[in-house]
């Protein structure tokens, strides 16, 4: 069971190669970190990294790449009641509204819809409680096994916990997959809903990495009174 205290978790998936000489001499002031390389799962600098704590929206890493894996970006999710109304981020569902699985894998990863990940998870699984046992079974086959999903968005949850180092993992198995590396390094996009109400918005990563940092192409921020501020 991880600590119910205001953490900061910093994780960092690195997809080129750190000499380790300067890994060694950062100070992080995060709780947990760790630095990855891509290709390898080279650990090439670690603090607390098997500390398991709360990780806000990095959740949806692994929303977004079950959701790839499982479904055409063409289907049309038609939006269930249950979507609507979810507390915190939100791309703001109407009741009637339709959107291809890829538009809302952008509203998912950008602009970090909680809402977002409750329709895909119930478009795939039936229901919340379903798709977090998949979610489960997923990390453990990547090797997160010192992780627990209880929902697709990360809200504050005693049993839904991860590792700096099992979210390296989960982070390094999406990063490999080309859809979600485009998803994630998009900076802006523009989405349509058809269906009983059309709608159109205009999404902005949130990551703000991926305008301040040359090279940057992922992956995910994240916020809980819970988790404090956390990266990957």
């Amino acid at each position: 069971m991880y600590k119910k205290s205001r953490v900061l978790i910093c994780l960092f998936i690195a997809i080129f190669l750190i000499n380790i000489s300067i890994c060694a001499q950062v100070d992080v002031t995060a709780k947990s970190a760790v630095v990855m390389e891509q290709q390898s799962k080279r650990i090439l600098y670690a603090k607390n990294e098997n500390e398991q704590l709360a990780f806000a929206s990095t959740t949806k890493i692994m929303t977004a790449i079950l959701s790839i894996e499982m479904c055409d970006m063409d289907q049309v999710v038609k939006i269930d009641d249950r979507a609507i109304g979810i507390e915190g981020s939100s791309i703001h569902l109407e009741k009637g509204e339709e959107l291809k699985v890829i538009d809302l894998l952008y509203g998912l990863m950008l602009h970090s819809g909680n809402d977002a990940a409750v329709a895909l998870a119930i478009y795939i699984s039936g229901d919340i409680d379903n798709f977090a046992a998949l979610m489960n079974y997923k990390a453990k086959a990547i090797g997160a096994v010192h992780t627990n999903f209880a929902n697709p968005n990360g809200l504050p949850n005693s049993s839904h916990f991860t590792t700096a180092y099992d979210l390296a993992l989960i982070s390094q198995y999406a990063m490999s997959n080309d859809i979600f590396r485009q998803i994630v390094s998009t900076q802006s996009v523009t989405i349509k809903s058809t269906g009983e109400t059309v709608r159109v918005r205009n999404l902005v990563n949130k990551n703000k990495l991926l305008y301040s940092y040359e090279g940057a192409n992922g992956i995910k921020t994240g916020y809980t009174d819970l988790a404090g501020k956390c990266f990957c």
